[in-house]
């Protein structure tokens, strides 16, 4: 059950949960994403405070659409509609669960309602094929199919350890600026002069801080260090997702309280 009101007053972040995992190229289980991150957001092992002090049980603090469940083919109108309608409202929206395919239809509601886009993108994989395995709605190509539709004029990766030379030569055909793990602390002298959208794929972290993950790559960052990323920007965040989370993988529920952590950290930064 959700634990936020809806559409309370004067609400300031919408929630959204995408309950999909169709677009997964390898192993299913983020469909189980959103329920997960709820439950650890609440758990008592924690608290609602951030590190820079927010609190996040405030009354009327959230809106929540709760979570959807589309199939393969609704999943880009419904997710769409529904990151829409909050945008629409006047908030700013957090999204969460699912494969990387849902950040698309995530990403055209917001620039509809926030021109000159810029994407933060933390992850392990650049998901910049133009059509991975006969399927160019896969999870690896979403931020092929943002940059062609003109959805974002910046678009920033970073944690990145996989690129390959088809996804190098889409970067440089999108103009994408890949900041990959020998590079992140170069994150910390960017400048953001327009809305600025994240998201964050859990396996830009290393398997080491992330184990309930579908695609493990080693090398990736601390937990520390990607919070210290998100809490160094001078930035006006609009939007955010938190993607990729498979609780069939994790151990312990580790990962589903790191990114209920992320969660918070993103959140506070958008207050």
């Amino acid at each position: 059950m959700n634990k936020f009101p809806l559409f309370p007053s004067p609400a300031k972040i919408g929630l959204l949960g995408v309950a999909f995992d169709e677009n997964s190229s390898y192993k299913r289980g983020s469909a189980l994403a959103p329920q997960r991150i709820r439950e650890a957001f609440f758990c008592d092992s924690s608290n609602l405070w951030t590190e820079n002090e927010t609190y996040l049980g405030a009354d009327g603090l959230f809106a929540d659409m709760g979570d959807i469940t589309p199939s393969a083919e609704r999943m880009p109108i419904e997710t769409e509609q529904a990151a829409g309608k909050l945008y629409e409202a006047g908030l700013k929206v957090m999204a969460f669960g699912g494969d990387h395919s849902v950040t698309y239809p995530l990403v055209k509601a917001a620039a509809k309602n926030h021109p000159n886009l810029t994407i933060l993108h933390f992850d392990a994989h650049p998901d910049l094929y133009d059509d991975f395995e006969g399927n160019p709605h896969s999870h690896a190509s979403p931020f092929a199919r943002i940059m062609e539709a003109g959805l974002a004029k910046r678009l920033v990766q970073v944690g990145i350890r996989t690129i390959n030379g088809h996804q190098r030569e889409q970067a440089k055909r999108f103009g994408v600026e890949v900041l990959t793990m020998q590079r992140w602390r170069d994150v910390f002298n960017l400048q953001f002069d327009s809305p600025l959208y994240i998201t964050f794929d859990m396996d830009c972290l290393d398997p080491a801080f992330a184990p309930g993950i579908s695609h493990r790559e080693p090398g990736g960052l601390s937990t520390r260090e990607a919070l210290s990323v998100i809490q160094s920007l001078n930035a006006n965040i609009i939007g955010a997702d938190v993607v990729e989370l498979n609780p069939t993988q994790d151990v312990s529920g580790v990962t589903e309280m790191v990114a209920a952590k992320v969660f918070k950290e993103i959140v506070a930064k958008m207050l």
